[in-house]
C-alpha cells in the first residue's frame, strides 16, 4: 500500500506524463489557430516530445516556445510551401477521380505516389528542423534521406499517424470521440509516440561531443557517424 501513493509509482508517472501531453497539446492548438503558425507549432511540439521520449522533461511551456520562437521563420516558410503543394495535390487527385480514361488513371497512380513522398518528407522535417539547425532546402534533404535509411521506422510512424486520423473518421461514434481526444491530447500524444522512432535514427547523426548545445546541432551530411575502428579522413565542423 506504502509503493501505492509514491509518486515514483508508474501510475503515477503515466498521470503525469498524460497532464503534459494535455498540456502540451492545448498549447500546439492555441498556435495553431492563425493556420500560418502551424509549421512552427509543430516544429516546437516535437522539440518537447522528442526531450520526453529520453526524459530530458523541462518546463513544457516553456520549452515549447523557445522552439516556436527559435525556428519560426524557416517552419512557417516550409509551412507555407507544404500548404500550397497539398492543396495543389488534393486538386488534381479530384479532378482525375472524375475522369475514367486510362491517362487519368496512370496520372492518379504518379500523383498518389508523390503524395506518398511528400508526406514522408513532411513527417520528417518538422522534427528534424526542431533537433539540427540547418538551412531550408538541407533540412528538408535531410529529412528526405533519413525517412528512406530508415524506411521500417517510417513505415510505423506513418501507420500511428494515419491510423490515428482514419481510426477517427470511421463512423459518427469514433468521429464524436475522436474529435474530444484529438482537443484533449491527440495531437501531443501521436508525436510523442513517433517520437520513440525518432530519438532512435536522429541518435546516430548527433554530435560525439556531449558538451555541445543540443539546439545548435546540424548536420550537413545524413551519413551516420563513424565507428571508433573507421579512420576519420576528415574533421568535424
Amino acid at each position: 500500500m506504502r509503493n501505492l501513493f509514491n509518486m515514483d509509482n508508474p501510475i503515477f508517472r503515466g498521470l503525469s506524463r498524460l497532464a503534459d501531453l494535455m498540456i502540451l497539446n492545448l498549447v500546439f492548438i492555441a498556435c495553431c489557430i492563425p493556420i500560418i503558425t502551424i509549421g512552427p507549432a509543430v516544429t516546437a511540439l516535437y522539440y518537447v516530445t522528442l526531450k520526453m521520449s529520453v526524459n530530458e522533461d523541462s518546463y513544457i511551456v516553456r520549452s515549447f516556445w523557445h522552439s516556436f520562437k527559435q525556428n519560426f521563420k524557416q517552419a512557417a516558410l516550409i509551412w507555407l510551401v507544404v500548404l500550397a503543394a497539398g492543396c495543389l495535390i488534393g486538386l488534381d487527385i479530384n479532378i482525375l477521380l472524375q475522369s475514367d480514361s486510362t491517362f487519368s488513371q496512370i496520372m492518379l497512380i504518379i500523383i498518389s505516389a508523390t503524395a506518398l513522398v511528400l508526406f514522408m518528407i513532411v513527417l520528417y522535417t518538422f522534427p528534424v528542423l526542431s533537433r539540427f539547425e540547418n538551412k531550408i532546402k538541407t533540412t528538408v534533404k535531410n529529412a528526405f534521406i533519413m525517412s528512406v535509411v530508415d524506411f521500417p521506422r517510417t513505415i510505423v510512424m506513418m501507420v500511428i499517424t494515419i491510423g490515428a486520423v482514419v481510426l477517427t473518421f470511421w463512423n459518427g461514434y469514433t468521429l464524436m470521440y475522436g474529435i474530444m481526444i484529438w482537443i484533449l491530447c491527440g495531437f501531443a500524444a501521436v508525436a510523442y509516440a513517433n517520437s520513440f522512432f525518432f530519438s532512435k535514427i536522429f541518435k546516430k547523426y548527433m554530435p560525439k561531443d556531449e558538451e555541445d548545445d543540443p539546439d545548435r546541432w546540424s548536420v550537413d551530411d545524413t551519413l551516420p557517424e563513424k565507428s571508433s575502428s573507421e579512420p576519420d579522413s576528415s574533421e568535424e565542423s
